[in-house]
């Protein structure tokens, strides 16, 4: 099960993904995610994966796929809450972080977009 949480803050989409990004949760994440940097023209995304419990590929292609929205946007896309669990292991693994910016905290991301 996938709980998404999001929050938009002087310009940066917040998206705090807590539980499973799998094959069984990945149309929530299209519908609340992906369908809101669609129609809103979002172009700076923050995830914070810090409470992810597990994600498999197809929940990686989706990560990937939000940053190609953003970068078409010209905008930028941050990853926060990489501890040394599983789930940071496999996207580390998948050379995810050669795409999304890996980031300490949320906090930081102010002050790495000009807005």
């Amino acid at each position: 099960m996938l709980r998404i949480i999001l929050e938009y803050r002087k310009g940066i989409l917040f998206v705090r993904l807590i539980g499973d990004l799998d094959k069984d949760s990945v149309k929530k994440f299209d519908l609340q995610v992906v369908g809101k940097i669609k129609k809103s023209g979002i172009y700076n995304v923050v995830f914070n994966i810090e409470k992810l419990k597990f994600i498999d590929l197809k929940g990686m292609n989706y990560l990937l796929y939000s940053y190609e929205l953003c970068k078409n946007n010209n905008g930028k896309i941050f990853i926060c809450g990489l501890s040394d669990n599983r789930t940071s292991s496999k996207i580390k693994k998948n050379r995810l972080l050669n795409y999304l910016e890996p980031i300490d905290n949320e906090i930081n991301a102010f002050k790495l977009v000009k807005i």
